[in-house]
């Protein structure tokens, strides 16, 4: 089948290739985004492949429909950016990637625990200046501290057995309750006691109406001073200006993210030569206590890898009219758990 494959990375070209084995279906690479003014690259496609920075809205579904493409087909778990319910109206089919590698961003969120508890990118700025100083990177132990999952799907389960493997008390909020997590110790609390407890959270939760903004002011009133916030979810389940301000007060004692709010303006580019238009963002890197990275938690050789040759099986299903349970349903979305 003949597919127009939008906002196109560097790396992703050769492992889509790869997956396409036999040249079985033809791939059309464009650097573009798929929005309104990039529609009419769609014609003579029956499908499209996007990314979470494609806005697929009722007016681009509708257009979808009037070139003909059967199918969106996403290279990401998340599917917040896609109007579900006009994709179905005009009975056009919509997959993803549910899983691919949770291990890599399970590893990536213990990542900037550690470097924003040790410093280390601190001591390394410091070292390429010949300053061997240990003023103010002074760290703290992990075992023995209360670790906070919000969300124990596949990732949240993955960076659970991570923290538990530090000697860390792990304890977790999600409306559907791992039994495998509960075998290995893991108590299940409500948000609000996950809050006032934890000296560390992760954010493993999708984007939905009850996750949005989850950790606003309230949240961030409720949890311990000078506690560590993780997020490797989705930029929006942290309210950002909020965070800010948290950060400020010196409530939240260090905030590490993957994710942003807004980052489809910023992540993936080149910037360096810009000035940025995105004061949040700004003021957040302002603080000592913030790591930002973009988006790369996903990053590995696996992770790439798998999303590829989920993709091409996604087209290949649909061809082949093979039910999948990839496929992104309207009652799948209203089903859906805090887990991802």
């Amino acid at each position: 089948m003949k597919v127009a494959i939008f906002s196109t990375k560097y790396y992703e070209r050769e492992y889509l290739n790869n997956a396409n084995a036999g040249g079985k279906h033809q791939l059309t690479f464009y650097d573009a985004s798929l929005n309104e003014d990039s529609i009419n690259l769609t014609i003579g496609h029956e499908a499209v492949c996007v990314l979470l920075s494609d806005k697929i809205s009722k007016t681009v579904i509708d257009k979808l429909s009037a070139n003909n493409i059967k199918l969106i087909d996403l290279r990401s778990a998340g599917f917040d950016n896609v109007d579900i319910e006009a994709a179905a109206k005009r009975n056009i089919k919509v997959m993803r990637v549910p899983a691919y590698s949770p291990q890599a961003i399970a590893e990536h969120a213990v990542s900037l625990i550690l470097a924003l508890d040790r410093k280390t990118y601190k001591a390394y700025n410091r070292v390429r200046e010949n300053n061997f100083s240990l003023n103010n990177l002074m760290g703290f132990n992990l075992s023995g501290k209360t670790v906070g999952v919000v969300g124990t799907g596949k990732i949240g389960r993955a960076f659970s057995a991570i923290m538990l493997g530090f000697g860390c008390k792990v304890i977790a909020y999600d409306i559907k309750e791992s039994d495998l997590l509960k075998e290995k110790g893991v108590e299940y609390k409500t948000f609000e006691e996950l809050l006032q407890v934890s000296d560390i959270i992760s954010i493993h939760c999708p984007l939905t109406a009850d996750t949005r903004h989850l950790f606003n002011s309230f949240a961030f009133g409720k949890m311990k001073v000078g506690a560590m916030l993780i997020n490797t979810s989705r930029g929006a389940v942290i309210q950002t200006s909020h965070a800010v301000e948290a950060l400020k007060r010196a409530q939240l004692g260090y905030l590490g993210i993957d994710v942003y709010e807004g980052e489809e303006n910023l992540f993936f580019k080149d910037l360096s030569g810009s000035i940025v238009q995105d004061d949040l963002i700004e003021r957040l890197m302002s603080f000592n206590n913030v790591l930002i990275t973009p988006h790369q938690a996903f990053f590995t050789k696996e992770a790439v890898e798998q999303i590829a040759l989920t993709t091409i099986k996604n087209f290949t299903d649909f061809e082949n009219g093979i039910p999948s349970v990839n496929e992104v349903k309207i009652e799948k979305t209203k089903l859906l758990q805090l887990s991802s």
